[in-house]
């Protein structure tokens, strides 16, 4: 089996902090987002290669932390987009990569925005017991929430009914981009897109594909983010750090409370503040300041302030006197 992490993203609803730097490479305490699945991916002998898919205003970074890993399997495969306008979905982008590298066994696609609360090894053995397409579904428990993903109907854990961001949902059951595909779906893909169907969410390339044919959910309780905002990020980090904190050893407090769920960086000092809910990236100098639920990038300075819920770009200098 290959594995397909997408890492095309440009997470313009978490810019700043993403404006130069990919949501997948964001630090969850002590790991990134990317980090949790190659983990998984690397542990499971059934998966002998990760092919990382991104954009070429990324490809740079991935290729320097891919080479700084102690990672076997992920290989980058660039996607040739710079710009948000001038992407080409992903359904397209996964079927340019079936090509570009020549795949020609089992797929495995996840989203690397993605925190789950199960083992890609669960969904592998899931997908092989089926023995047919199979996506990851959870309950987000809104059906406000479940107007932003793909909405999946089940008789018993077949899909039988795949609407990709309803106006008005029927369940609050979604389809979380996590997909296994067989040898012989690969090429449909090309199939769907040569017969003019929308080549952006692969929840489209599903309800097309399972019109066809039997398409399974493995579905899950526990917990699953997906990062693509602030408040987001900031959850899934809470969700990681479980109450507790999570401080750089190069990282300087003094004189500070910390409330729970704070990531302080490396190189960062906090003085005489108090913070709660809070990721602080590295050489950041926060004083006499009071800060919660807020996301501050590397190399800002704030002084004699009080905050909540902010998103503070890189090199931002904010002090009571401004």
């Amino acid at each position: 089996m290959k594995a397909v992490v997408l890492a095309g993203g440009y997470a313009t609803r978490l810019w700043p902090i993403t404006k130069h730097r990919p949501k997948m490479l964001l630090p969850v305490g002590e790991d990134t987002v990317i980090d949790i699945i190659f983990e998984d991916l690397e542990e499971d002998d059934r998966v002998d290669e990760v092919f990382v898919s991104t954009n070429e205003a990324f490809a740079e970074e991935f290729d320097e932390y891919l080479a700084e890993s102690d990672y076997e399997k992920p290989t980058l495969s660039v996607e040739e987009t710079r710009a948000e306008d001038e992407k080409f979905g992903v359904v397209g982008a996964i079927e340019e990569l079936i090509e570009r590298e020549g795949v020609d066994d089992d797929l495995l696609v996840v989203a690397g925005d993605n925190l789950l609360s199960f083992e890609m090894s669960e969904f592998i053995d899931y997908f092989e017991s089926k023995g047919t397409p199979a996506l990851a579904a959870y309950d987000v428990g809104s059906y406000d929430k479940a107007k932003s993903y793909g909405l999946v109907e089940l008789d018993g854990e077949r899909v039988v009914d795949f609407q990709e961001k309803p106006e008005d949902p029927k369940s609050t059951l979604v389809s979380i981009a996590c997909y296994a595909f067989r040898r012989e779906d690969l090429p449909k893909f090309s199939d769907y897109l040569e017969d003019g169907n929308n080549p952006d969410e692969p929840g489209w390339f599903i309800q097309w594909l399972q019109s066809q044919e039997d398409v399974h959910a493995f579905t899950f309780d526990g917990a699953w983010f997906d990062i693509g905002t602030p408040d987001s990020y900031l959850d899934a980090v809470a969700w990681q750090l479980g109450g507790e904190n999570y401080i750089d050893e190069t990282a300087t407090i003094e004189n500070s409370e910390l409330g729970e769920n704070v990531h302080v960086m490396a190189g960062a000092s906090v003085t005489d503040s108090t913070l709660d809910d809070t990721i602080v990236f590295a050489d950041t100098t926060i004083v006499d300041s009071d800060i919660k639920r807020s996301i501050i990038d590397e190399g800002t300075r704030i002084e004699g302030l009080e905050f909540a819920g902010a998103l503070i770009g890189a090199h931002t200098k904010i002090t009571d006197d401004v």
